[in-house]
């Protein structure tokens, strides 16, 4: 099943999963089809990607978010990614994609997705940053204007040393990238 249909899947499935709130986790779970190898006949690297994005939008489904987005003309924006694979998904193998909503400065988001073995062993994990523009206003919203719209008392936790990394070497790069020609 290519990801338009696993996305279905999840979509159909949502309601069963029940609201997202923070603290909890999105659980989907997936084979390794041969639409999805590579030579090495194992989980390609493009598709670890599109899985983690299948794990976003059960998030943003079940908080409520797509539909506060189309009211307000907001939209998701992946401000960029870094993924580590530690052991490999082989071709017709189970596994478990596990999205969380770590914690949130005022502009950033960050997300981790775990992809797991059936035995629970790290294949990879891949942690985001991500914002929500305003298209109307054209501004990035403040994230704590996010999760009140959302109705969801929470703050914070304070960055860990690697998310924190992150985001440093994530600025860089950006930073980099504005000046390239």
């Amino acid at each position: 099943m290519y990801v338009w249909g696993r996305l279905a899947r999840m979509v159909a499935t949502a309601k069963s999963r029940g609201p997202f709130r923070p603290g909890d986790e999105s659980r989907l779970k997936f084979r390794c089809l041969p639409s999805d190898i590579d030579r090495n006949m194992h989980l390609n690297n493009a598709r670890y990607m599109m899985l983690a994005d299948v794990g976003r939008v059960d998030i943003f489904l079940r908080l409520g978010f797509l539909k506060l987005a189309r009211e307000r003309g907001w939209g998701p924006m992946m401000g960029g990614l870094q993924s580590v694979y530690v052991r490999e998904i082989k071709l017709w193998q189970r596994f478990e994609v596990v999205t969380t909503v770590e914690t949130w400065t005022d502009r950033h988001l960050i997300g981790r997705h775990r992809f797991l073995h059936d035995d629970g062993r790290t294949a990879a994990v891949i942690m985001t940053t991500a914002g929500v523009y305003d298209r109307n206003n054209r501004r990035f919203v403040p994230i704590d204007e996010l999760i009140a719209e959302l109705g969801i008392e929470a703050t914070p936790r304070p960055l860990l040393p690697q998310e924190e990394a992150f985001l440093a070497s994530h600025q860089g790069l950006r930073d980099l990238a504005k000046s390239s020609h």
